[in-house]
């Protein structure tokens, strides 16, 4: 999975929050982003009325990005200045060319 300059990690999870792909090579800590980053996307499903398709949070020094459809999410840290609508686009992208190869 390729990632921008801005972006310091990224992973591909199904709906039940498995582990399809990530950026990092670390397979625990890959595995434990896949786990929070679909606990993100519940939580947000679960404080609105219909699916969340993107999620976007500030944490201390960055930012978590959560890009969906109905199949798989795809989560990104990226840096604190990174363009949100670029980084979102590029997960938009990355999601609709991952739907193509399927």
């Amino acid at each position: 999975m390729a990632t921008s300059a801005d972006v310091r990690a990224a992973v591909l999870v199904d709906a039940a929050g498995g582990l399809l792909a990530s950026s990092d090579s670390d397979h625990d800590r890959s595995r434990r982003f896949a786990e929070l980053a679909h606990g993100l996307v519940e939580a947000a499903d679960a404080a609105t009325s219909e699916p969340t398709e993107q999620i976007e949070v500030q944490i201390g020094d960055g930012t978590v990005f959560v890009m969906r459809d109905s199949r798989v999410a795809l989560a990104c840290v990226a840096q604190r200045l990174a363009l949100p609508a670029l980084v979102l686009y590029d997960l938009r992208e990355t999601l609709r060319a991952e739907a193509a190869a399927a």
